[in-house]
């Protein structure tokens, strides 16, 4: 499998670029508008085919560049079922899969940052987790329909319950982490595990938990959001 991690400063945003080294398929995870002409040549160069561009949820803090690179390479983009973003080609469900080549990407609910948010699982060994659960954190839950209940549930019961030694590669970091597995973020994860006791916290202490950060909106929301509903189209104003 050819797999690379790619940063945007700025928003402090990974993007993953997936493919299958024989058939030259290939998939993009959570692409940047801004870096779009990164992407673009960086799958000529490799001799890639982008087959599609997933997102892992409708963002709030940068624009997304399916938009732009579906332009460019007719792929398709796809996003999580409910998602309010009509111009999509295809919305995947929890437990579906996408072939690129030989490799298998499946779709993995994790609802509760937003209301139709996945994971995905990549060839069975690692997981592209986007705001669900971040290394040492998670995505906030204060917005867009977020629901902190309901992400305890699907990151404990849906990510907790995979193998310790899956790779965990988050959609965010900002102090320069890349990658993570599941048997460290249920060991050592703030959010989740109760730091005196080394225990995963209760459902109702890691709700009170979320509701008690007060953190700022992110400064892109009211750009991001509308564009990412129109998959990276930002609305022009008169």
């Amino acid at each position: 499998m050819l797999f690379r991690q790619l940063f945007d400063q700025e928003t402090g945003t990974y993007t993953y670029l997936i493919a299958d080294p024989v058939t030259r398929e290939a998939a993009l995870v959570d692409p940047v508008l801004e870096q779009v002409e990164r992407d673009f040549t960086l799958i000529q160069e490799l001799g890639l085919t982008l087959k599609y561009c997933l997102e892992t949820h409708v963002h709030a803090d940068h624009v997304t560049g399916t938009g732009k690179l579906r332009e460019r390479t007719g792929c398709q983009g796809i996003v999580p079922v409910q998602a309010k973003a009509q111009c999509a080609d295809r919305f995947i469900a929890h437990g579906e899969t996408l072939q690129v080549g030989s490799l298998l990407i499946e779709a993995i609910a994790t609802l509760g940052h937003t209301d139709s948010h996945m994971t995905y699982r990549v060839n069975g060994d690692r997981i592209l987790t986007g705001d669900a659960l971040l290394i040492r954190g998670c995505g906030r839950t204060d917005f867009q329909s977020g629901d902190a209940g309901l992400m305890y549930d699907h990151v404990t019961g849906h990510l907790f319950s995979l193998p310790d030694e899956t790779l965990v590669y988050p959609g965010h970091d900002y102090k320069g982490r890349t990658v993570s597995t599941i048997g460290e973020e249920k060991r050592w994860n703030p959010r989740f595990v109760d730091p005196a006791t080394g225990s995963l916290r209760s459902r109702e202490s890691f709700i009170a938990l979320m509701n008690s950060l007060n953190l700022p909106n992110p400064k892109k929301i009211q750009e991001a959001v509308p564009a990412n509903e129109q998959c990276g189209k930002v609305p022009t104003t008169v």
